[in-house]
């Protein structure tokens, strides 16, 4: 993979340099925050090569990639200066966002850049676990310390690393917002708690509490900061902001947290983490069925950020039950991608997918993947983990499974919870009753999963007559070709996908096919099948075949930013049709008139097995004379 071209490819298609405010990465995404979303290309950049999906959630545009999202940031950001210090895209259009989201936004943008550092220093923590439990190292010694320093620092300092990526994030100066949670773990100001009740700032009372692993008091105090920021950059002249402005800040701002902002937060981290405790005691069970059933679908609207700062606040204090029960989903998640790839035996492109993202989810914890390119493709597994994770999540909630340290859910991780023998039965428990509902079961409906058993067989002598140029084969008596025609849904002239302005059809990413410039606007059903995807805007259909090949038929390009005029579907998702069948009508003329091309790629993104494609050599095709055929 070119991370610098894909890299080049996603900025041109979220609207440009111009219209990001930020960007920031996490272990599978990047997170855009956009001026104007609108201006995204949403639907090629899911097209593209190397993109698994992509997300809006919590005021930001997240292009979901996988393991290379590293690779693909970096790239984007040699010789780009982003940052992190923007406002939300909302506020920079004027679009209305509700409080909630402002508040997910926040969260999940400061700390998507902590998330690798606390996931390596977590996982630090649990090979250690494993390497004292097993004799190899003596908690005492110097390397242990050593490697332990580097395992907790993250944790202890978060104040600093929250402090300047909230700073980052709400558009204040960041490293002043870091030096105000930095103040709060200076020895000097640790010192003090050695006095006990007896410290007070001209007068004033202050109560001293321990800061380290904290979360609630600097959210807090920087929210303030910003406000701050923001007032003494209007009253103080330019010339003296560069000294003036920040150290009236500090002035302020850490008396304030001492005094006032530290201790509340500290106390309502404190409620909180009580009542979620209290919740989970009254029925643990109940709990573990919600967080382990629906933790999926929580991760896909990014509501799970609401839990990350009690998460921290509860591994502060002896351990997090929260996060012990969601990793029950997890393992689901790899059941279900497990059952496919046992199941899926005749599909190779299938198969290797879900094989390598249970990998994928096994050893690093990272099931995006999974999610979006298989979990939400194939709806028939979704009732699946949610059983699956709530039996798990049930089982953790119950036993009082807590995780002690910051972790992606993998099995390296397995240490870092406890009582681990619980939570070691718990996942496998999610594990094995998502691979086997998925194997019994299916993962597409049983009309789907009949047909692509079945492949049209014709004998290589009685092979019908088609402007197709097949290979040849030698006659013998056990030669079988197996074919497969797809028909013209257009009438007009045919083009090589090369040609399209496109490069998610034009680079073959999407998958090989035919396209057609066309002269009636009405597409046709090219094949007997089923209708198993209509956009909303009408401008794109996918069928499925009684073989199980999967068929697009985009109509024209970018023409989704047409929201649907000039396009009239006749069909609708899970619609029978016979070859010929009417699907779309649509107005040629005006589609050019607003500016769009109609050429439209017929492409086959998926079949049920390795497959040659054949296409025909008309130069102009009539709907329903035969356009591409496919040999086994």
């Amino acid at each position: 993979m070119d991370h610098k071209k894909m890299g080049d490819d996603i900025v041109r298609l979220v609207g440009g340099e111009a219209n990001i405010n930020g960007l920031v990465h996490c272990a599978t995404r990047l997170r855009f925050d956009l001026k104007d979303s609108k201006k995204a290309e949403r639907e090629t950049l899911e097209k593209h090569e190397g993109i698994i999906t992509v997300v809006e959630s919590g005021g930001q545009f997240q292009v979901v990639i996988g393991s290379n999202v590293a690779h693909v940031y970096a790239e984007i950001m040699k010789n780009r200066d982003f940052g992190g210090d923007s406002s939300s895209s909302a506020e920079s259009t004027g679009e209305k966002t509700s409080l909630l989201s402002k508040v997910f936004e926040i969260i999940s943008g400061s700390f998507s850049p902590l998330i690798p550092a606390m996931a390596g220093s977590g996982m630090l923590k649990a090979l250690l676990t494993v390497l004292t439990m097993l004799g190899w190292m003596s908690d005492t010694s110097d390397t242990y310390l050593i490697l332990s320093a580097a395992g907790n620092a993250v944790f202890y300092f978060l104040p600093i690393f929250l402090g300047i990526t909230l700073g980052m994030k709400l558009k204040a100066n960041p490293y002043v917002a870091g030096v105000i949670g930095a103040a709060l773990m200076e020895p000097s100001f640790t010192g003090l708690m050695d006095k006990g009740s007896d410290v007070s700032f001209l007068g004033i009372p202050v109560v001293m509490m321990n800061y380290s692993a904290s979360v609630f008091p600097i959210f807090i105090s920087i929210s303030i900061y910003a406000v701050l920021d923001k007032l003494l950059k209007k009253i103080i002249l330019k010339d003296l902001q560069l000294f003036l402005v920040p150290m009236i800040a500090l002035m302020i701002m850490v008396p304030l947290s001492a005094m006032a902002f530290g201790p509340f937060g500290t106390t309502v981290g404190d409620w909180i983490s009580s009542g979620v405790t209290w919740l989970i005691g009254v029925s643990g069970i109940l709990s573990g069925v919600v967080l382990g059933g629906f933790m999926t679908f929580m991760v896909v609207f990014g509501l799970h950020w609401g839990f990350t700062p009690i998460t921290i606040q509860n591994i502060g204090v002896g351990g997090d039950p929260i996060e012990a029960m969601a990793a029950a989903a997890v393992f689901a998640q790899i059941g279900v991608a497990f059952g496919i790839f046992l199941k899926a035996k005749k599909n190779k492109t299938l198969r290797t997918l879900a094989g390598s993202t249970s990998l994928t989810g096994l050893l690093a914890g990272v099931t995006e993947p999974i999610v979006y390119g298989l979990i939400l493709r194939y709806k028939r597994v979704i009732p699946i983990v949610v059983i699956a994770g709530a039996i798990g999540g049930a089982i953790n909630g119950h036993f009082g499974v807590k995780m002690t340290a910051y972790v992606f859910h993998n099995i390296f991780a397995i240490p870092v919870y406890t009582p681990t023998v619980v939570y070691v039965i718990a996942i496998a428990c999610s594990f094995a009753v998502a691979a086997v509902l998925t194997v019994m079961f299916g993962y597409e409906s049983k009309t789907k999963d009949t047909a692509s058993e079945k492949n049209e067989s014709v004998s290589s002598t009685s092979a019908e007559s088609t402007p197709v140029e097949l290979p040849v084969v030698p006659e013998t008596k056990t030669t079988e070709i197996k074919k497969e025609q797809i028909y013209s849904p257009l009438t007009g002239k045919v083009v090589a996908l090369s040609t399209i302005n496109d490069p998610a059809f034009s680079t073959g990413a999407m998958g090989k096919g035919l396209a057609i410039v066309p002269e009636i606007g009405e597409v046709v059903a090219p094949v007997d099948g089923v209708v198993t995807s209509l956009f909303p805007t009408g401008h794109a259909i996918g069928l499925t075949t009684n073989a199980g090949t999967e068929i697009l038929i985009h109509i024209g390009i970018n023409t989704v930013a047409l929201k649907g005029k000039h396009f009239n579907p006749v069909v609708q998702e899970g619609d029978i049709v016979r070859q010929g069948d009417l699907l779309i009508r649509f107005d040629i003329d005006k589609i050019k008139e607003a500016g769009y091309e109609t050429v439209t790629p017929v492409i086959v993104t998926l079949t049920q097995q390795e497959v040659d494609v054949f296409e025909t050599t008309q130069e102009q095709v009539q709907k329903n004379d035969v356009l591409l055929t496919l040999v086994v």
